[in-house]
């Protein structure tokens, strides 16, 4: 798949590493910087969804989408987890969700640009799901910067691969390209935030935050991942 994804913001909150631990596969590791674990809120827009190659349907292929996720790792291979993926799309929602096999939840959704401070409001409606809530706003400040390898910014940003489990609890890997993120620090209020609450995780402190325009994505096929003699993994 092609998407471009636009006025992403990354909220970032530490979390303990214990805390995280049941919600996730045992076949994952939680990766951590410095020994720390992290969760994000990861609200944005997306256009441009499709399959390479094929031509950008309006119904289809632009819609807000919220993302909450954490960082793994299997065989070697740093990646990300996602708890939750809201969307403001029903068949968006329903293809991701038959295909990946990944959490996606119907949403109503709405994201603007009003007076240099991007306005996002998501509310869950998906049946049987866990009530989740995000409404504020966010802004850049400052210059766009590529992260550096080695810093907390590339850690939680710069990764290709996403991780989900398949009804039968086997793992599944997705890669994923784009280019280096253009990052800026950003400012955000937020009115409303159930997000992490959905998970029965509680957040005590400020987060860390980051803004970026725009980024353009291609998706490959998801792989089965089949556990080897010795603990590694092949597809």
């Amino acid at each position: 798949m092609a998407q471009i994804w636009h006025d992403l913001l990354f909220a970032h909150w530490p979390v303990d590493v214990a805390a995280l631990r049941p919600l996730l596969p045992p076949q994952l590791q939680i990766d951590t910087f410095g020994g720390q674990a992290w969760l994000a809120v990861v609200p944005f827009r997306m256009t441009g969804v499709r399959l390479r190659g094929a031509p950008r349907l309006p119904w289809l292929s632009a819609f807000p989408e919220l993302n909450v996720r954490t960082y793994v790792i299997r065989g070697g291979k740093p990646g990300v987890w996602f708890f939750s993926l809201d969307a403001g799309n029903s068949l968006a929602v329903a293809i991701a969700r038959a295909w990946f096999h990944l959490p996606y939840f119907r949403a109503r959704m709405s994201c603007t640009d009003r007076e240099g401070w991007i306005h996002y409001a998501s509310e869950r409606t998906h049946g049987r799901a866990p009530a989740a809530t995000l409404k504020g706003r966010y802004r850049p400040v400052g210059e766009v910067l590529s992260p550096k390898s080695g810093t907390l910014e590339h850690f939680l940003t710069e990764r290709y691969c996403l991780y989900a489990a398949d009804g039968r609890g086997r793992i599944i890997r997705c890669e994923i390209h784009h280019l280096p993120w253009p990052l800026q620090r950003a400012e955000a209020e937020f009115a409303r935030n159930s997000m992490p609450e959905s998970l029965g995780i509680a957040l005590t402190s400020q987060p860390l935050l980051h803004f970026a325009r725009r980024q353009d994505v291609v998706v490959w096929p998801p792989l089965l991942l089949l556990a080897q003699p010795d603990g590694s993994s092949a597809s």
